[in-house]
């Protein structure tokens, strides 16, 4: 499955269904951009279980403020629509799997 870019007019469409996770971040951002190919890599191998998402703060002001993200990257975990679980910062990737492994 492909990562999905998200704006403030599709997000809640986005993440209604299955098990989304969310990047929230920043085109500037340089931790944004080393945690991008370990999403990436992560799509690859989890193929249909997780749907990945990515949300630019700075063009969908409007979502970040409604989940009162407030530092980038933050990564949120959505189940049917609801935010379940959240975490900031450049994370590598075996940390990420062993974060998102219980989602799933």
């Amino acid at each position: 499955m492909a990562i999905v870019d998200v704006t403030d007019q599709n997000f809640k469409q986005e993440v209604a269904s299955d098990t989304v996770l969310v990047d929230f971040w920043a085109p500037w951002c340089g931790p944004c951009k080393m945690i991008a190919p370990v999403l990436e890599e992560i799509d690859q191998e989890v193929g249909d279980k997780l749907k990945i998402a990515k949300v630019n703060v700075d063009d969908n002001p409007d979502t970040a403020g409604q989940y009162g993200v407030m530092s980038i990257p933050t990564l949120m975990v959505f189940k049917d629509g609801e935010m379940v679980d959240k975490l900031h910062g450049f994370q590598p990737k075996e940390q990420l799997m062993e974060w998102i492994q219980p989602h799933m």
